[in-house]
This record gives C-alpha cells, structure tokens and sequence, in this order.
C-alpha cells in the first residue's frame, strides 16, 4: 500500500504551493514604425522592421474564405 498524508491539507496550503503555476501575460511593446504591438527584442511580424531597418519584406495575407 502507498503511503498515505496523515492530515488533509487545507485549501489555503493547497493553492499557497499552486501559486506560481498562473498564466503570466506576454509582455508588449509599441513598434515604432507600424505602431503595433509585438515582443520586445524580436523582429515585428507586422512590418518587418527590427532596431530602425527592414529585416524581411513582410507577404500580403491572403484572405479566407468562408
């Protein structure tokens, strides 16, 4: 047989433990060029610019149908 606790746990130490297990929002900046938000210190997948120059041409999305 397993072992067993000897005493219930009470909710409070239950989620004291879970407590850094949250979802943490990502953190967003403004792009300068297009004024769109993106990840800091990555390329913007908006317009394609990174640190004031043009990284790649960004394509034309196609639209979907329904």
């Amino acid at each position: 047989m397993p072992p067993l606790p000897k005493r219930k746990l009470s909710k409070g130490r239950r989620d004291r433990r879970r407590s850094h297990l949250a979802l943490a929002s990502p953190n967003l900046a403004v792009c300068p060029n297009c004024h769109k938000m993106y990840v800091p210190h990555r390329v913007c997948p908006h317009c394609g610019h990174y640190a004031g120059e043009q990284i790649f041409v960004v394509k034309e999305k196609k639209a979907r149908k329904k």
